[in-house]
C-alpha cells in the first residue's frame, strides 16, 4: 500500500536542505500541500517553488528560528493566522556538535538541547492533538543511530537522540488506535549538512547513505499496515545498533568511544 497525502498538509521543519527536503519532495509527490519551516528563507523559497511547479501543491514558506523558547505557539499562531490546518508533522529539524563536553560553549550546548529536545517536544504538543483528532496523517521524528549507544565527544547530541528515539516510541503506543502512524527514523551517516555543523566528518561512523534512501525507508514502514514505532535507516547501521544493546554498557560505551575519537 502506497499512502496517499492529498487533501493533507504535512508541517517539516528543517526544510531548506538535506532530509527535510527530501521529505518535502516526497511528500509533494504524494499529493500534500506543505508548510516548510527553517531560518534560511531564500532557500525555503526556492524549495517551495520547485515543487509547486512540479507537483502542483500549496507550499507554505515560514523563516523561524525554532530553538527560541516560544518557537512552537509563534509558528502555531502563525499558521492559525493563515487559517492552515496541519494534518501531519515531520520534526527534523536539528544539529550536532563534536568535542569535549568540558571544551563546548555552554550558548551553543543550551542551543542544541533547545532545539533537538524542547522545540521537538513543542511542536510535537502543538500539532499531535490535531492529528490525532484527524486521524489519518502521520509524525516523523528524526533520531539518529546516536540514540543507541553514549556518544563520548558527542555527549550532549547523542542524548538529545536517544531522548527523541524514546519519547517518540512512548507516543506510538499512546496513539496507537488514533489512526495516526508514529515513527522515529534513526538514520547513520548521510549526505546532507550536518557535518558541516559539525565542523568535520570524523563524526560519522559507517557507510554514508543519501537523503532519499532514508526518506523512502521512512516511506516504506509508514506504508505498512501496522507501521513501527521506529526504524534504523541502513541494514549495517541496524545490524549495529541492536548489537549494541547487548553488550555491557561498558563495552559499549568503550566503543562507542573509540569510533568517535
Amino acid at each position: 500500500m502506497t499512502n496517499d497525502y492529498r487533501g493533507q498538509t504535512v508541517l517539516i521543519t528543517g526544510a531548506s536542505s538535506g532530509l527535510g527536503a527530501e521529505f518535502a519532495s516526497s511528500f509533494a509527490a504524494r499529493g500534500a500541500d506543505l508548510v516548510l519551516v527553517a531560518r534560511r528563507e531564500a532557500r525555503l523559497i526556492d524549495l517551495a517553488t520547485s515543487i509547486e511547479a512540479e507537483h502542483g501543491v500549496r507550499v507554505t514558506t515560514l523563516a523561524q528560528d525554532l530553538a527560541t523558547a516560544d518557537a512552537p505557539t509563534v509558528l502555531r499562531a502563525a499558521l492559525d493566522e493563515r487559517g492552515i490546518a496541519v494534518h501531519s508533522l515531520v520534526n527534523n529539524a536539528g544539529f550536532g556538535m563534536k568535542g569535549a563536553f568540558v571544551e563546548a560553549d555552554p550558548a551553543r550546548i543550551a542551543e542544541m538541547v533547545s532545539l533537538n529536545v524542547a522545540s521537538l517536544v513543542g511542536l510535537t504538543r502543538e500539532f499531535l492533538p490535531d492529528l490525532v483528532a484527524d486521524g489519518r496523517g502521520v509524525l516523523v521524528n528524526i533520531a539518529s543511530t546516536a540514540a543507541y549507544q553514549p556518544c563520548p565527544g558527542m555527549a550532549v547530541y547523542g542524548a538529545t537522540k536517544a531522548f527523541v528515539l524514546s519519547f517518540t516510541e512512548a507516543l506510538a503506543y499512546e496513539t496507537r488506535d488514533s489512526g495516526v502512524r508514529v515513527l522515529a527514523v534513526s538514520p547513520g551517516a548521510t549526505r546532507t549538512e550536518f557535518f558541516d555543523v559539525v565542523g568535520t566528518a570524523d563524526a560519522a561512523v559507517g557507510r554514508f547513505q543519501t537523503p532519499t534512501q532514508v526518506v523512502e525507508l521512512a516511506h516504506r514502514e509508514l506504508d505498512r499496515r501496522v507501521t513501527p514505532p521506529s526504524v534504523v535507516s541502513g541494514r549495517g547501521n541496524a545490524l549495529n545498533s541492536t548489537l549494541v544493546r547487548l553488550l555491557p554498557r561498558r563495552a559499549a560505551l568503550a566503543i562507542s568511544g573509540n569510533l568517535l575519537r
